[in-house]
């Protein structure tokens, strides 16, 4: 079975920095992609940021310019930079990979303080 472990998250103030990590195990295909989601208190969860195998990458507008993601292939990692954090940002992150069926993470809290 899939699972997928995170971390990295916690408490920043605004214009700060946090990077997320994300560690995948079991049976990963090389060609699935992965990704990260939010979900902020009263909202709906919504797609943050996606990079397939050959690692090109979308994002939310956003988080254009202040997020990156990136993925290690051979350790089945995806990670998330997240630069100028606001206190908009603050949220549960998901990170996520698509197989057979879509597999997430536990989330990690991230506390964005004004």
């Amino acid at each position: 079975q899939v699972q997928l472990v995170e971390s990295g998250g916690g408490l920043v103030q605004a214009g700060g920095s946090l990077r997320l990590s994300c560690a995948a195990s079991g049976s990963i295909f090389s060609h699935n992609d992965m990704g990260w989601y939010r979900q902020a208190p009263g909202k709906q969860r919504d797609l943050v940021a996606v990079i397939s195998t050959g690692g090109s990458t979308n994002y939310a507008d956003s988080v254009k310019g202040r997020f990156t993601i990136s993925r290690d292939k051979a350790k089945n990692t995806v990670f998330l930079q997240m630069n100028s954090l606001k206190s908009e940002d603050t949220a549960v992150y998901y990170c996520y990979t698509d197989t057979f069926r879509r597999f997430w993470g536990q989330g990690t809290q991230v506390t964005v303080s004004s």
